[in-house]
């Protein structure tokens, strides 16, 4: 005789994997797993603000259990034939499933600003640091490494790090700036992980710091510097990468930047300026550059040159861009010479 069945006990109800995750997040993982060719009509009806949040999730879920998973499905009655195994995200899958909705240029310039967003919050602990104790934990390390973290901090923290770094590591940092466009958000990610340990004990967090790269961050840092920096990283990274460093010397003073010379600066430029060339260069300047100039010749002058500004008619952007800098290297080499100082980022006033 058979004995009774034990019976089973009832499984109690599972939570709802799902419960904590916010509504950006749940279509975030609805839409990797309809992939890439699914999700391009889901993804169209959306406002581009949503979109951005929906890619900042799939950034941020680099993988997700499959529980999580079964549990949003079930929520949004959706089939998935995929087997429910999980879902992998991270920035190529975000990129792949916009650009099947919107094409690759939208999709990376979405992607882009996510990426600069995640990266300015990855340091965001050193917003408040004290710059000369940051040269201390970061002089021994690698150039590449110094030079994602000064393009992610705020240029007077940056330039004060630079300058408290020996020649030879200045311009091998300078250089990397220069011509760094984007970085590997893994990367970013990992060095501040790093940082943010080793330095966890004498620092304390602060407010977001801009994360940027490229010529005109370095050109911000090198005008924040002090002359002597300035003078060593240019004439180094001149024999180091010829292009960069002069690319940057042609940023360091634009030609709108007369504006902040002293009167007596401005006479001794136009002084070695070919009038032809100034009337080029003024052709559509503001009020405010175009009276400086005039307000420091004389009335004689004066007439002259508008007279011969009125003349030339339209000119090519090209020939414009050659005037202006003609003038620009007049300024440069007054300054190099001591005739003129150039006010940079946050000089004091002279008093006499």
């Amino acid at each position: 005789m058979t004995s009774p069945a034990t019976p089973v006990p009832a499984i109690p109800p599972q939570p709802n994997a799902a419960a904590s995750l916010t509504g950006a997040q749940k279509a975030a993982v609805l839409i990797m797993q309809l992939g890439r060719e699914h999700s391009a009509p889901v993804l169209s009806q959306l406002r581009e603000a949503e979109i951005e949040e929906v890619a900042t999730e799939i950034v941020r879920l680099r993988s997700v259990q499959a529980d999580v998973v079964d549990a949003v499905l079930r929520e949004f009655q959706e089939a998935v034939g995929t087997g429910h195994t999980g879902a992998g995200g991270g920035v190529e899958v975000a990129h792949d499933l916009l650009a099947a909705s919107f094409g690759a240029e939208r999709a990376s310039a979405v992607i882009d600003r996510l990426a600069k967003a995640h990266a300015t919050d990855a340091f965001a602990f050193l917003a408040d640091a004290d710059p000369r104790t940051l040269v201390n934990f970061l002089s021994g390390e690698h150039p590449q490494v110094i030079a994602v973290v000064l393009a992610h901090l705020q240029l007077d923290q940056s330039s004060v790090i630079l300058s408290g770094l020996p020649a030879e590591t200045q311009v091998e940092v300078a250089h990397r700036i220069g011509t760094m466009e984007r970085t590997n958000p893994e990367m970013v990610r990992v060095v501040a992980e790093v940082l943010e340990r080793q330095t966890s004990t004498v620092l304390t967090p602060g407010r977001n710091a801009a994360a940027v790269g490229g010529v005109q961050p370095l050109v911000d840092l090198i005008n924040r510097a002090d002359p002597a920096t300035e003078r060593i990283i240019l004439e180094n990274l001149e024999r180091k990468d010829a292009a960069l460093a002069e690319a940057v010397r042609a940023k360091l003073f634009v030609f709108e930047d007369i504006t902040t010379l002293e009167d007596r600066g401005v006479q001794l430029v136009l002084r070695q300026v070919e009038t032809g060339d100034l009337a080029v260069a003024l052709k559509g300047v503001t009020e405010v550059v175009r009276e400086k100039v005039l307000s420091n010749v004389s009335e004689r002058a004066r007439e002259n040159l508008l007279e011969e500004i009125e003349l030339l008619g339209p000119q090519r952007v090209s020939a414009v861009e050659e005037a202006r800098a003609k003038v620009v290297q007049v300024i440069r080499s007054l300054e190099e010479s001591g005739q003129i100082i150039l006010r940079r980022g946050s000089d004091d006033d002279f008093v006499s």
